[in-house]
């Protein structure tokens, strides 16, 4: 009795850690690491792979040539100039927070596949009037 409850134990030990490893596995291609502008350009061969670089978008810099967008963004004193393919979200816009997804090339330029838009955690509702003008 004692030697079958130990072969169940151990096969059920076998499963869980083959399951944990199948898990990891599926998910190592799936993450993608945040950095900012400071880290890449400190750690060129880092950002080779994949990954998320946070910033504000320097006011002034926001160039659109087509289904190019070129810009720059930064944090901490250090500015990295990403190209952009496609078309950014609405709210993306000159000093405001963004998070981009893509690698960096070997000309210094960060290319970009995914752009998303930092925004604060506040909510502040509109300022339209709490009544419309004709509701009588």
């Amino acid at each position: 009795m004692i030697r079958r409850r130990a072969g169940r134990t151990a096969v059920v030990a076998v499963l869980l850690a083959a399951g944990a490893l199948l898990v990891t596995s599926a998910l190592r291609d799936t993450l993608t690491y945040y950095r900012t502008p400071g880290e890449v350009l400190g750690d060129p061969d880092g950002a080779r792979e994949r990954v998320r670089l946070g910033g504000d978008v320097v006011p002034g810099s926001l160039r659109r040539d087509g289904d190019l967008v070129v810009f720059r963004l930064a944090e901490g004193g250090h500015e990295i100039t990403v190209e952009q393919r496609g078309v950014p979200p609405e709210t993306f816009r000159e000093g405001e927070g963004a998070v981009i997804e893509g690698t960096l090339s070997a000309d210094g330029r960060f290319r970009s596949d995914r752009v998303l838009v930092r925004h604060g955690n506040e909510y502040r509702p509109s300022t339209s009037p709490a009544e419309p003008p004709d509701a009588r």
